[in-house]
């Protein structure tokens, strides 16, 4: 029986690593390779095969899983250790609901403190994804976008949790957003927002973006219904 190849042979390392940026680089490769699907859903991560694979030994490694863990890309279940997490949740209702409080607040301690430059930025996002076709590089600029209004409040670590929510959707979306549609009435939502903001109108932009995210979580839900309807109906 032919070995099926290991998704891992699709992750190639040019030269040597040095050993202070061992974690950060291999935190960095895998986390793309997940986000651009060269690490499907369900890869198993082991530490040894990693470490030979960059050539490095088990600590960065084990500590690169850990920061990928605490992204949400990685799961690591009894008796198998870390293996690459589902695009979204069964609890993806929840998960919309912690990102409503989060994304309010950061957005709530940010407006006062953006620049023009970061309007402008955010202005430039915009008009990157009306122009984007590829859905992988809509997931990129989806996030780019959030962070950038996001970006000033002061509070490191919730910036840190709003990312790895978005972190989540952007992985969802590059496989998924084709099929929901979502793309004219999302740029729809991002022009009104970044309008409240530019004007830091701040209790009406948490409005429109507890809004936009209340549609994005019905539209998900809807998706993932019918294809779960679609899977029931499927011969066995």
């Amino acid at each position: 029986m032919t070995q099926k190849p290991s998704p891992l042979n699709s992750i190639k390392i040019s030269g040597p690593i040095p050993a202070h940026l061992a974690r950060s680089v291999i935190e960095e490769t895998l986390r793309n390779a997940i986000l651009d699907g060269r690490l499907p859903c369900g890869t198993a991560m082991r530490q040894q095969e990693l470490a030979s694979l960059f050539g490095v030994s088990r600590m960065p490694v084990r500590e690169a899983l850990r920061q990928l863990e605490a992204q949400s890309l990685l799961h690591v279940l009894t008796h198998k250790g870390a293996v690459v997490a589902p695009l979204i949740e069964d609890n993806s209702a929840e998960t919309y609901a912690l990102r409503l409080l989060l994304e309010s607040e950061a957005l709530r301690l940010s407006i006062p403190l953006l620049t023009d430059v970061d309007i402008a930025e955010a202005d430039r996002l915009i008009c990157a994804l009306e122009q984007e076709k590829d859905y992988t590089e809509i997931g990129r600029l989806n996030r780019l976008f959030h962070m950038t209004l996001y970006g000033q409040a002061p509070n490191q670590r919730l910036l840190k949790l709003v990312e790895h929510g978005l972190n989540e959707e952007e992985r969802f979306l590059r496989f998924n957003l084709e099929a929901m549609g979502l793309g004219e009435t999302s740029q729809e939502d991002h022009r009104e927002l970044l309008n409240l903001v530019a004007q830091k109108k701040t209790e009406e932009s948490i409005l429109t973006l507890r809004n936009h995210l209340m549609r994005g979580m019905e539209v998900i839900s809807i998706y993932l219904d019918g294809l779960e309807v679609a899977s029931k109906k499927a011969p066995q």
